[in-house]
């Protein structure tokens, strides 16, 4: 074991001295040293977290009987829990570490993570119909701390009680072993059944129905990184899916996801659709085990051929033939139910969309039947904004009469302004015609400048030479 231990962060990142410290009787420390305290109390719990979810702690099984108490019966199991602390003797055995030796405060640790509610009780968890998250759920720790602390230390006083620091390590362990759910895993394991739900969801009833197996079979390998959850896990984390997020309703062996606003009842059709889909998949592990079988007695067949073991290979064959015909009919059988569960499903489908048009017309017919739709007021309202828009229009053309009386009363001609405004367009555009002429005058200049300049004694190559000028002269 002290092997898996050391490949544990907790223990990796920790010395050998500071792992002596955690190992040794931390009980005093809570009143002492009670940073201290703390912190090795923290170091524990993620540790324990740890070796419970990886599945190490082989003592760590469901082993209680079922019970005549109300609700679901107690988990029985052998497989090795991920969510659930067996917190025995055997648990200090269990983290043994070589050179440092076991755990001598394991007892107060268990302790003081149940006073946190770090671990809750597992029958406790199972039986209360309050939240984990209600401030009433350890009616002790209320007691201790808001009422009955005075109280306590009085009867400590007087000695008619001991301290939970006075007892020694084997008598707390007489107090706190037994089993408990690890708070923290079901609450991860909870959000990672929701994840799964939501990216999944199905378009029929029957994706959302299932019974304690099927759930198991269904979320069991996805939701603690490929542990596969053990049956006492599985009722763990439903009655905390169905308690505390609220996110399915449990009847007996049926699980039913409901959405928000949903009703949270089970009802005969989720019933009926639950046992389709129970048959349809017992049918498909029939079918895939009878191809099994198959594909079994092929091989042998050939095998006996091969050995020119005749007889036996006939034998093989017959068994195959029987086989292939009980997987046609076992098809047969799977294909009507898969009919059947389609048809189902979509006639429960159409229930809900009855529902919904009802739900509509009732939400309609409430809104159409408020006062203010009535004809009689709508005709009122609209009488009375066309009567505004009238007022509103009149207004407008008294503003724009006195708005020209008053240019008026100020003695502005409108014809002179007219004629100031045709000058001050003709000006505008002799500015434009103006910077034009500029623009096309240096445009020319740029181009003169372009031309390369002729030197005066340079030689017109098209003007005659000055022999030629002499001998047409002497003609």
């Amino acid at each position: 074991m002290s092997s898996l231990l050391s490949s544990l962060p907790t223990y990796s990142t920790t010395s050998n001295s500071r792992l002596q410290s955690l190992y040794s009787d931390i009980s005093r420390q809570k009143y002492s040293n009670p940073t201290s305290y703390h912190s090795n109390v923290d170091w524990w719990g993620r540790t324990l977290e740890t070796l419970v979810t990886r599945g190490w702690l082989v003592e760590n099984t469901t082993s209680t009987r079922p019970s005549s108490g109300p609700g679901t019966n107690e988990i029985v199991g052998k497989e090795t829990d991920k969510l659930i602390l067996n917190a025995g003797r055997g648990l200090v055995e269990s983290l043994r570490y070589e050179g440092v030796g076991k755990p001598l405060g394991l007892g107060t640790v268990i302790a003081e993570l149940r006073s946190t509610k770090s671990l809750i009780p597992l029958s406790q968890f199972l039986y209360t119909t309050q939240s984990v998250y209600d401030p009433g759920w350890l009616p002790y720790r209320i007691a201790s701390y808001v009422l009955g602390k005075p109280l306590w230390w009085a009867l400590e006083q007087l000695e008619l009680v001991r301290p939970e620091d006075g007892y020694s390590e084997t008598e707390m362990w007489k107090r706190v072993a037994g089993q408990y759910i690890v708070l923290g895993l079901v609450e991860k394991a909870a959000h990672a059944v929701v994840r799964i739900r939501e990216a999944n969801r199905g378009i029929g009833a029957a994706d959302g129905l299932f019974n304690f197996e099927g759930f198991r079979k269904e979320f069991g390998d996805k939701v603690n990184a490929g542990n596969i959850l053990s049956e006492g896990d599985v009722k763990v984390l439903v009655k905390f899916l169905e308690r505390d997020r609220k996110v399915v309703v449990v009847d007996k062996e049926v699980i039913k996801f409901v959405d928000e606003g949903q009703i949270a009842e089970i009802t005969a059709v989720d019933r009926g659709i639950l046992e389709l889909k129970t048959a349809v998949e017992n049918l498909h592990a029939q079918v895939d085990s009878i191809q099994r079988k198959i594909d079994d007695c092929t091989e042998k067949i050939q095998s006996a051929l091969r050995q020119k073991r005749k007889s036996i290979a006939l034998s093989y064959l017959r068994s195959k033939k029987q086989l292939e015909d009980l997987l046609t009919k076992r098809l047969g059988s799977l294909e009507t139910l898969q009919s059947t569960l389609i048809r189902v499903e979509g006639a429960a489908g159409d229930v809900e969309i009855m529902k919904s048009y009802e739900s509509s017309t009732a939400t309609l017919q409430m809104i159409l039947a408020h006062p203010s739709l009535q004809r009689d007021k709508i005709d009122e309202t609209m009488d009375a904004m066309a009567s505004a828009t009238s007022d509103a229009r009149d207004v407008d053309e008294a503003i724009k009469i006195g708005g020209d009386i008053a240019a008026a009363d100020a003695g502005i001609d409108e014809s002179e302004l007219e004629e100031e405004l045709r000058a001050l367009v003709k000006e505008s555009e002799r500015d434009r015609e103006d910077e034009a002429e500029k623009e096309q005058r240096a445009r020319l200049e740029e181009e003169r400048m372009k031309v390369p300049e002729q030197r005066p004694d340079a030689v017109d190559p098209r003007e005659p030479s000055k022999e030629v000028r002499e001998a047409v002269h002497a003609i």
